[in-house]
């Protein structure tokens, strides 16, 4: 194997700035993508695996935003990797050509990843297995084609490595958190197996790169299980004959393992009551996000007043002796992050939301807000499922047509079921039952809804109907109640 010498690499550190700026915004994990070209300032470039491919890690910051970092492959001549994966080609006048290219796309440099681990320290970047772990050596290696905003790297059923997009600084909270259960001994997750990170003294300081860990056998996600089902239910091929789609049995299950998971972590992590000041901080960061998405979201406009009126009914529960439990939590439980195993339901992607610095991932909350963002995630299987059967976006569904009518009533109805269903698995397997608190369920399903409304109008407008229904939904059941 040929070695890539140190004039090549210089040429792409010389390059690699305004090669990243025209490549970044057709990424998914891009913050800025829909801004146009940003102007990008690497902090730290750093040759991980030797030979032609080499591997190179790259750390940089686009415009105010980052750091970000990408996993970059350099071969001399063309690299068979998918177009869109090609940062750039560089040429010298005497020199060979050089392709540089998204690596998690290139199995040869996947495969040979795992090889870092357990070399000892070497540079800035450090590949470290975590004691009594071992990895799957000469394993192939396969990037995930999930839209995510990470990159996840499959070594056949054996370890999952997952590239973290935007570093986190210090510790990431996923390892935190896997380690938790791993020690809880009684839940079923996957064990943390190895990390990367940067050292104190490097350019862009102590950071988390990425994880390694146990692969978890499944026999699907969730969102695939739930919109299947509540597919077939809308379309009337569900024998069950219940609006609930055949599904209830499994949302209650994941209530079960929900409250598990959240009953583990308190045992390791800690469990108390929000402090005064904790309670005035968490109501304060509600109302700024509540504002910012406000002001991103021009179609919020007719729900404001409903809004700030849920926020104001936390406001008085949190500050009036009420104050929640709070504890380490998941922080973005969906469907998509649950998987179907013989032992139940696993959770998954620990890492709480990317848009959210880690300071307010790390942050203890109540475990209410991890239910309140699964039962978001019913409703959106409900739509998403809708959608599919009429064949139309949700932007499309013309009022009027008592067809799409009719559909609509229906996965209304699956999202109900599967809501208590959950619900009600949560309270068996000893959380607090969501249904006794309604007034912290319905602030963090908002607080969601919102979330979710920024999210569609930048990147799935014809999906914004969706939370723009669930905003107005929760804000008439208050409204109803008081």
């Amino acid at each position: 194997m040929t070695t890539l010498v140190d004039t090549e690499l210089e040429r792409v550190r010389t390059a690699l700035d305004g090669l990243l700026a025209a490549w970044l915004p057709g990424r998914r994990w891009f913050a800025g993508k829909d801004t146009g070209r940003s102007e990008v300032t690497v902090r730290l470039l750093e040759r991980v695996l030797p030979g032609d491919p080499a591997l190179l890690v790259a750390v940089f910051d686009a415009g105010a935003d980052g750091p970000y970092q990408a996993l970059l492959g350099l071969r001399r001549g063309p690299a068979a990797v998918p177009p869109d994966a090609v940062v750039g080609r560089l040429t010298a006048p005497g020199g060979p050509a050089l392709t540089l290219y998204e690596a998690t796309q290139d199995p040869e440099l996947m495969t040979r990843l795992l090889e870092c681990f357990g070399t000892g320290p070497r540079g800035p970047v450090r590949f470290e297995r975590l004691p009594g772990s071992e990895l799957p050596l000469g394993v192939p290696g396969v990037a995930s084609t999930a839209e995510q905003s990470n990159t996840s790297v499959a070594f056949a059923d054996r370890a999952m490595f997952k590239v973290l997009r935007r570093p986190v600084p210090g510790t990431s909270p996923e390892l935190e958190l896997l380690g938790a259960l791993q020690r809880a001994g009684d839940v079923p997750s996957a064990a943390p197996l190895a990390q990367v990170r940067t050292t104190d003294e490097s350019p862009v300081g102590a950071l988390t790169l990425g994880i390694v860990q146990e692969f978890v056998r499944s026999r699907g996600d969730g969102w695939a299980a739930a919109t299947g089902r509540a597919r077939a239910c809308l379309a009337g091929e569900d024998g069950a004959g219940s609006p609930a789609g055949a599904f209830a049995e499994e949302s209650y299950g994941l209530g079960l393992a929900t409250a598990r998971v959240h009953t583990a972590l308190a045992g390791q992590l800690g469990s108390r009551p929000l402090t005064g000041p904790e309670s005035e901080a968490l109501l304060d960061l509600l109302g700024e996000r509540l504002a910012d998405g406000l002001r991103a979201v021009p179609r919020l406009a007719p729900y404001a007043d409903g809004l700030w009126d849920l926020h104001e009914e936390l406001r008085r529960g949190v500050l009036g002796g009420r104050p929640p439990l709070v504890q380490r939590v998941h922080g973005d439980l969906h469907l998509g992050q649950v998987l179907r195993t013989g032992q139940g339901w696993v959770l998954i992607d620990f890492e709480g939301e990317p848009g959210h610095s880690p300071e307010e991932r790390r942050r203890p909350q109540p475990a209410l807000r991890d239910v309140a963002a699964m039962l978001r995630s019913f409703d959106y299987a409900a739509h998403h499922a809708l959608a599919e059967v009429l064949g139309r976006s949700p932007s499309e569904v013309a009022a009027g047509d008592p067809r799409a009518a009719r559909a609509a009533r229906r996965a209304t109805a699956w999202a109900v079921h599967n809501r208590q269903a959950y619900c009600a698995g949560y309270a068996a397997g000893g959380g607090q039952d969501p249904r006794r608190d309604p007034v912290l369920v319905r602030a963090f399903e908002a607080d969601k809804a919102v979330y979710e409304a920024v999210y569609e109008a930048h990147n799935r407008p014809a999906w914004l109907p969706i939370p723009l229904a669930a905003v107005r939904r929760l804000v008439e059941e208050f409204r109803l109640e008081n």
